[in-house]
């Protein structure tokens, strides 16, 4: 099934170009409606008592209100969108911006949004992490500087959890559409990889996909390898399960997805 409504957020504390044109771009491809999403949080200037607190929040707020319609202004001037536009969400909030998007993601098939681990000013920046484990939703991972949404050669990281299930049938649309799909398993029990890919390439075949299978020891580590393979095949899209663990209640990408994703160059789907 095609994509029939993207959700893209955008970063209300950065200039959001590339995730825009990779919007833009699926949006032609799918002939699919776009909804443009920003959310902000309140900086706390300070807390003091009186009138001076009061003109303090007010303050607040108007720094919340500039910076979304900041975020608005640039989605609704983005041209290659226009035609696809259908609704634009620009949401103030005391929750995390992750999880705002995240509610919001009911009405879209695809969420896009750029590259952020978190550590920064989280007022102004959705958490990657965070967002991909809460949407219910894949979640298409654009970095700065991603130059095309063609997506020709698609890498498959396989391995066999329930993440990775749903994000190989999360991806069918963008796999159908490759040119090249790589199902690659990584990892030291190749006997037990091996059968497990040939599972999955076989299901592929029946949906029409033709896939490269590459089993590799990942003896430099998992990520690591995968990187690898995914350069020396000029691959466009990564796609892979995300899995993580509550730690304090903040979520936290397992070290392959950190590394090989969201550190890297790559545009990535990401389903957990």
């Amino acid at each position: 099934m095609p994509f029939r409504t993207l959700m893209v957020h955008l970063d209300a504390g950065d200039g959001n170009a590339s995730v825009l044109a990779v919007t833009a771009a699926l949006a032609a491809r799918y002939e699919a409606g776009v909804i443009g999403i920003a959310a902000c949080e309140p900086i706390q200037i300070g807390y003091v008592d009186g009138d001076f607190a009061g003109a303090l929040a007010v303050a607040e707020r108007e720094i919340v209100d500039d910076t979304l319609k900041t975020a608005g202004t640039e989605f609704r001037e983005c041209a290659a969108l226009r035609r696809h536009v259908v609704g634009w969400r620009s949401i103030p909030t005391l929750e995390p911006i992750a999880h705002v998007v995240a509610t919001e993601a009911r009405c879209a098939d695809l969420v896009i949004t750029g590259v952020s681990t978190g550590g920064i000013d989280t007022s102004r920046h959705a958490d990657t992490a965070d967002l991909v484990i809460r949407a219910g939703r894949p979640v298409l991972v654009i970095p700065p500087h991603a130059v095309s949404a063609a997506f020709e050669t698609v890498l498959v990281a396989w391995n066999d959890t329930r993440e990775c299930r749903r994000a190989i049938s999360d991806a069918l649309p963008f796999l159908a559409g490759a040119e090249r799909v790589v199902l690659a398993g990584v990892g030291s029990a190749l006997g037990e990889i091996r059968a497990q890919v040939d599972d999955v390439a076989a299901w592929l075949r029946r949906h029409a996909i033709t896939a490269d299978i590459v089993i590799a020891r990942g003896d430099a580590g998992n990520a690591r390898t995968l990187a690898t393979i995914a350069d020396d095949r000029a691959v466009d899209l990564i796609v892979a399960g995300a899995y993580g663990h509550n730690r304090l209640a903040e979520w936290a990408f397992g070290g392959v997805t950190r590394t090989l994703l969201l550190n890297g160059n790559h545009c990535a789907l990401l389903s957990h």
